[in-house]
């Protein structure tokens, strides 16, 4: 069977071979295998069997991006300590940044999703992030890690440059606030909830909220400490972040 016929198979884009032409072009990676670059763009929605949708490698292309982040931030930034590095790393790999690329390249208007999910507003968030990661992936095995490296460098290379561990200090209440204005037309709000101990050593307790949803509070030494734990929170409980990617950055 031919990739042309692959291509076919997966029920893919109506005008294949301009199409391919197009993301090839937006990716700057023409691919050997096309049936790579269909499966990443077909969401589990689309097909009858998941095993034929882009899951899979989602797994392996976010496993790809964080190995080239932290490889790239390791040899960018070479006075960083771990937890300044795990800061500006947590912030590039996160899925807001993720979805935010992707919505720059236009990858989710390739995208093959199931008809009740057209209109979806997960388009421009979650499955847009989950499409670059895809993306990734497929590169990954088509053309090597030195592929997906050179890809994912040139996507994320302004991001990696700007970045800086005094700046990325705030990264958990900036993302907050980026991904609330973004899905919620909101923006979050820190409230007080409890402080305890002598005025020289106090300890606060913060919440925030995003248009009336709560998340869980967190206690700081100062009310800054406090904020950046609360806003970690909610975005774990978001998924957009995982609990164990950031423990180091928030201790610092």
């Amino acid at each position: 069977m031919t990739n042309l016929s692959l291509l076919r198979a997966y029920k893919w884009l109506d005008n294949m071979e301009q199409d391919v032409r197009r993301i090839e072009r937006i990716l700057g990676y023409k691919f050997k295998d096309e049936k790579l670059l269909a499966q990443a763009l077909t969401h589990s929605s689309a097909v009858d069997n998941r095993l034929s949708s882009n899951e899979r490698l989602e797994f392996l292309g976010d496993a790809v991006l964080a190995l080239v982040v932290c490889q790239g931030l390791y040899e960018r930034f070479t006075d960083y300590l771990e937890g300044d590095l795990t800061k500006v790393k947590s912030m590039l790999v996160s899925r807001g940044t993720c979805a935010q690329i992707s919505r720059q390249l236009g990858l989710q208007k390739f995208l093959k999703v199931g008809k009740g999910m057209i209109s979806s507003r997960a388009l421009s968030g979650s499955l847009a992030a989950g499409v670059f990661e895809t993306v990734i992936g497929a590169i990954y095995l088509d053309g090597g890690f030195e592929a997906a490296k050179s890809f994912i460098l040139k996507a994320l290379g302004p991001k990696i440059e700007q970045a800086n561990a005094e700046h990325s200090q705030g990264n958990f209440k900036s993302l907050l606030q980026q991904y609330a204005q973004e899905h919620f037309n909101s923006t979050p709000t820190y409230v007080l909830l409890d402080e305890k101990g002598p005025d020289h050593n106090k300890c606060f307790e913060l919440e925030v909220s995003i248009a009336n949803q709560h998340f869980h509070s967190a206690w700081g030494t100062n009310k800054k400490e406090a904020e950046q734990k609360a806003a970690f929170n909610a975005l774990v409980e978001l998924g957009i972040l995982k609990e164990s990617d950031t423990h180091e950055s928030l201790k610092s």
